[in-house]
C-alpha cells in the first residue's frame, strides 16, 4: 500500500493478506470481491451507479451478511475481552481520584496507568469490521470539493428504490466460556513481514473480506466499546460538578422539607376562629423552633418559617382581616386544616433516591443536591480526548492559497467534543508525518484520540499503517454511510501490555472532509463518549419529512435538517438543508439535527430518525436557532 510502513495484515479468518484495490478490475456486484461502487475515496456514488450496478440487497447476499455477522461478533468479542476501560491517570481538576463518594478508596481500575510511551509495537491484533474501503486516492479535502451541485444525489436523477436486506438482531458477545479458544489472531511481533501473495480477483462471495458495517451496527459497536469496563468515580464540589454524570444514585440525606414550614406569608392559626393575636413581627424564616400555638390564637408568619406545633392552618395575608383595635383575626374564606403548610418530608424522606446514577448534573440537579444536604457529588470523570489534525495542505490562519486550504476541523472538533461531555486538549497539527503520528499515539494518556484525515489508502494516508505498527485492533473499519464512509474505530494497546486484546485508549479516525467528519463524530465518537462518561443512551425519535429525500443505493445517508413548527394546522416536521456535500459545512451550520436516510431514500410524508446536534434544544419542535 502506498504510503504504508509495511503491508497491512490479513483480515481475521483469512488465509492470506487482503487484496488491494489494484487487484480488482471491475465494479463490485453483490457478494463479489471487487470494490464497492462509488467507494473510490468519495462520499457519493460513482456517476451512473444508481442505474447500472445496483442490485437490491438480499439477492444472493446471504454469505455477505454472514461475513458481516462474523465481523460484528469478532469486534464485540474483542471489545468485551479487553476487560476494562483505559485508565485515567490525569487527575480531574479538583477531583479526588483516590476516594469514592463516601471517602472510601476507589476500586476503579487503571487509576495509576503508566505513561503510554512504552506501548508495544508490532503486528496488530486486528479485527477489521470492513475491508472494503481500500480507495486508490486520499480522503482529504480538495480545494474544489466545495463547489458544484450541493446535493449528492440530484432530485432529477433519483436513485432506484432499494430494499435493504432484513437486519438481524445485534449478536451478543460470547461469554468467556463460550468463546472459541482463539477468536482473534494475535501474531507475535516481528520486524520482518512476509505475507503470502494475494489471492486472484474473484467474483464469488466466498472471500474472507468483511464488508463495511451498517450504520446502526457501527454505532452499536462504538457504544459497546465505551461501556467495556467499570467507570471510575471522583468527588467534585457542587460548583465544579456541572455537566458531569452522576457515578451513583443521589439519595436524600434528610427529609425535605426537614420541618413543617409555611408556604405563604400570612397567619398561623390554631383551632376555630376568630383568633386572638398579639402585635409584633411574628415568626420569620431561619429562626429556631417556636412554642406551641394555643387554641384560638394566631401569629404572623413568613414564607419558609417553621410552623409552631399545634398549628391548624396558615391563612394568607390577603385572605384574612386583622382587627387591630380588638386584637382579633377574621378569615375571609373557609379555613381547611393543613392549608398552605408544607409538611415535613413532603418532597422526600431521608434515604429516598432523588436522582439515579447516569444523570447529567444540570443546574437543577445542583440545586436539589444542595437542598438535600450535599456539598460534593460523586461523578464520573469527563473522558479525556486528544485531537490530532493530519495534512500538509492545511492552514491554521489566513486565506487559502497555492493549493493550501484552511483547517476547518481543528477549530470545530474541540467545542463539539466538549459539548458531548469530554475534556479536550488543544488540537495538535501533525501534517502528513507517519512518525509524528506514531509518537503522538504512543505517548497519549487520553481516553480517546480523534484523528482527522488519513483514513483512506492514499499515498500519505498513514492512519492504518501506524495503527498496524502499534498493534491496534480495528473494531470498525469503514461504515456504510454517506458522507463519512472511511471512518474507523480502533483500540490501542495499553502501555506495557503483554500479548492479547488491546486494552488501551480508543481512537476514532475521522475522514478529512468536514461534513464527513461530522458524520464520524455522531456515528462513532458520540456513542463511545457516552459510554466512557456513563451517560445513558438517548432514546431515538423520528420526525416527519414533508419532501422526498434522495438516498444512496446501498448506504445510509446523514442529511442536515432543521426543525420547523407546523403552521395553519400542519404537522411539525424537519426540513432538509441544501448544502450537504461531504466537504460542505454551510448546511450543518444552519442545522439542529441530522436525518438518518435509509438506503434508497425516503418518500415525502415519511418519518425518519433524527440525531440531535449537541447544542440543539432538548425540545425538538422548536425553530432552528441558527436559521
Amino acid at each position: 500500500m502506498t504510503g504504508s510502513d509495511g503491508p497491512r495484515p490479513s483480515p481475521v479468518g483469512s488465509d492470506g493478506p487482503r487484496p488491494g484495490p489494484a487487484d480488482f478490475d471491475g465494479p463490485r456486484q453483490a457478494g463479489s470481491d471487487g470494490p464497492r461502487p462509488g467507494s473510490a475515496g468519495s462520499d457519493g456514488p460513482r456517476p451512473g451507479l444508481a442505474n447500472s450496478d445496483f442490485r437490491p440487497a438480499g439477492s444472493g447476499s446471504d454469505l455477505a451478511r454472514a461475513e458481516e455477522e462474523r465481523a460484528i461478533e469478532q469486534a464485540l468479542a474483542l471489545v468485551d475481552g479487553a476487560g476494562r476501560r483505559p485508565s485515567r491517570n490525569r487527575n480531574a481538576p479538583g477531583g479526588d481520584l483516590s476516594s469514592g463518594p463516601s471517602g472510601a478508596p476507589s476500586s476503579a481500575p487503571g487509576s495509576n496507568r503508566p505513561s503510554a510511551g512504552g506501548r508495544t509495537a508490532g503486528r496488530p491484533a486486528t479485527v477489521r469490521a470492513s475491508e472494503s474501503d481500500q480507495r486508490p486516492r486520499s480522503d482529504r479535502v480538495s480545494p474544489g470539493d466545495s463547489t458544484g451541485d450541493p446535493m449528492e444525489f440530484p432530485p432529477e436523477t433519483p436513485a432506484p428504490e432499494a430494499h435493504p436486506a432484513p437486519e438481524t438482531s445485534l449478536p451478543e458477545a460470547p461469554s468467556p466460556e463460550a468463546r472459541p479458544e482463539s477468536p482473534v489472531r494475535f501474531p507475535a511481533p516481528s520486524s520482518s513481514r512476509s505475507p503470502s501473495p494475494p489471492p486472484p480477483p474473484s467474483s464469488s462471495s466466498s472471500s474472507s473480506r468483511a464488508p463495511a458495517l451498517s450504520w446502526d451496527r457501527a454505532r452499536a459497536v462504538a457504544a459497546r466499546a465505551g461501556r467495556a469496563g467499570p467507570l471510575a468515580m471522583i468527588r467534585l464540589p457542587l460548583d465544579r460538578a456541572l455537566g458531569h454524570v452522576l457515578g451513583e444514585a443521589l439519595g436524600a440525606l434528610t427529609d425535605l422539607p426537614s420541618f413543617d414550614t409555611s408556604a405563604m406569608d400570612g397567619w398561623a392559626v390554631a383551632g376555630p376562629g376568630p383568633w386572638a393575636f398579639a402585635a409584633g413581627a411574628g415568626l420569620l424564616a431561619g429562626r429556631g423552633p417556636a412554642t406551641p400555638l394555643p387554641d384560638g390564637t394566631a401569629v404572623r408568619i413568613a414564607t419558609g418559617a417553621r410552623v409552631p406545633p399545634d398549628t391548624t392552618a396558615v391563612i394568607r395575608s390577603e385572605h384574612a382581616h386583622a382587627d387591630e383595635d380588638k386584637g382579633l383575626l377574621h378569615a375571609r374564606r373557609p379555613v381547611v386544616t393543613g392549608q398552605d403548610i408544607r409538611p415535613r418530608g413532603q418532597e422526600c424522606r431521608s434515604g429516598e433516591q432523588l436522582v439515579p446514577a447516569g444523570t447529567v448534573v444540570t443546574p437543577a440537579v445542583l440545586g436539589l443536591a444542595a437542598a438535600a444536604g450535599y456539598d460534593a457529588l460523586p461523578v464520573v470523570p469527563r473522558p479525556r480526548v486528544d485531537i490530532l489534525v493530519l495534512g500538509d495542505e492545511l492552514l491554521a490562519a489566513g486565506l487559502p492559497h497555492d493549493g493550501l486550504i484552511r483547517d476547518a476541523l481543528g477549530p470545530m472538533l474541540g467545542p463539539w467534543l466538549r459539548a458531548l461531555g469530554a475534556e479536550v486538549s488543544g488540537p495538535r497539527r501533525l501534517g502528513d508525518d507517519a512518525g509524528a503520528l506514531r509518537d503522538a499515539l504512543a505517548s497519549s494518556d487520553a481516553d480517546l484520540i480523534v484523528t482527522t484525515g488519513g483514513t483512506a489508502s492514499g499515498p500519505v494516508d498513514h492512519v492504518h499503517p501506524v495503527l498496524d505498527d502499534l498493534g491496534a485492533a480495528l473494531l470498525v473499519d469503514g461504515v456504510a454511510v454517506r458522507p463519512g464512509h472511511p471512518m474507523l474505530l480502533a483500540r490501542l494497546p495499553a502501555s506495557g501490555q503483554p500479548e492479547g486484546p488491546p486494552d488501551g485508549p480508543c481512537l476514532v479516525g475521522l475522514p478529512g472532509n468536514p461534513l464527513a467528519a461530522v458524520s464520524g463524530l455522531l456515528t462513532l465518537a458520540e456513542p463511545l463518549l457516552a459510554g466512557l462518561a456513563g451517560r445513558p443512551a438517548q432514546d431515538p425519535y423520528r420526525a416527519l419529512v414533508p419532501t422526498e429525500v434522495p438516498g444512496h443505493p446501498h448506504d445510509t445517508r446523514l442529511v442536515p435538517v432543521v426543525h420547523r413548527a407546523g403552521r395553519a394546522g400542519g404537522r411539525d416536521h424537519v426540513e432538509p438543508l441544501r448544502y450537504n456535500g461531504p466537504a460542505m459545512l454551510r448546511g450543518i451550520a444552519a442545522a439542529d439535527g441530522l436525518a438518518v436516510v435509509e438506503p434508497g431514500g425516503v418518500r415525502s410524508g415519511t418519518e425518519v430518525e433524527i440525531l440531535d446536534l449537541p447544542w440543539a434544544s432538548a425540545m425538538p419542535w422548536t425553530e432552528g436557532c441558527f436559521t
